[in-house]
C-alpha cells in the first residue's frame, strides 16, 4: 500500500490538499486548519524540490501540523477573562443596580445583556453601591454575582 502511495501521491497533491484545507478554514473561521493547510503546502513545496517519499512527506506534515497546533494554543488562543469557570465569556457585561448593595450583602442588578440566560440577578459587593449606579462583574460564584462600581476613565 505504501509503495502505491509513493508512486501515486505527487507534490502537487499536497498543495491541492493544503488549498482545500485553507478553503475549509475560510468557511469555519477558527484559524485551526490554517496551520494544517500551510503545513501541507510546505510539504508539497519540499517534495517538489527534494522528491521525498510519501512516508517522509506524511511525517513532515504531521510534525508541522503539531507545531502549528502548539503555536495556536500558545499564542493565538483567546485567553479567558478570569478563572470563574463557565461564565468567562460574560464578565465584561455591564449593569445597573436596582436595589442598593451593602458590603457583603445582597442587592439586585439588571445587566445590559443576559448573563447565564438572565438579565436580572442578585449580586453582592465588597463596597457600598447605591441604586442606579453602573457596575461591572468581578466574579461569578454559582448563582451569585459579585460586582463593583464601573471605573470612570
Amino acid at each position: 500500500m505504501i509503495a502505491l502511495l509513493n508512486e501515486t501521491i505527487l507534490w502537487w497533491h499536497w498543495i491541492v490538499f493544503g488549498i482545500i484545507l485553507l478553503i475549509l478554514e475560510m468557511s469555519t473561521g477558527t484559524f485551526f486548519m490554517l496551520g494544517l493547510g500551510i503545513a501541507a503546502i510546505i510539504v508539497g513545496l519540499l517534495d517538489s524540490i527534494f522528491n521525498t517519499s510519501f512516508t517522509a512527506n506524511l511525517s513532515i506534515w504531521m510534525l508541522l501540523s503539531i507545531l502549528a497546533i502548539a503555536a495556536w494554543f500558545k499564542w493565538f488562543r483567546e485567553a479567558p477573562i478570569s478563572d470563574s469557570g463557565q461564565s468567562n465569556y460574560r464578565l465584561d457585561t455591564l449593569g445597573i443596580v436596582m436595589e442598593d448593595i451593602q458590603p457583603h450583602s445582597r442587592g439586585k442588578v439588571t445587566f445590559d445583556t443576559p448573563v447565564l440566560g438572565n438579565t436580572s440577578w442578585h449580586a453582592i459587593s465588597k463596597v457600598d453601591i447605591d441604586k442606579d449606579t453602573r457596575v461591572q462583574i468581578v466574579q461569578i460564584n454559582g448563582q451569585l454575582i459579585e460586582v463593583e462600581p464601573l471605573q470612570k476613565t
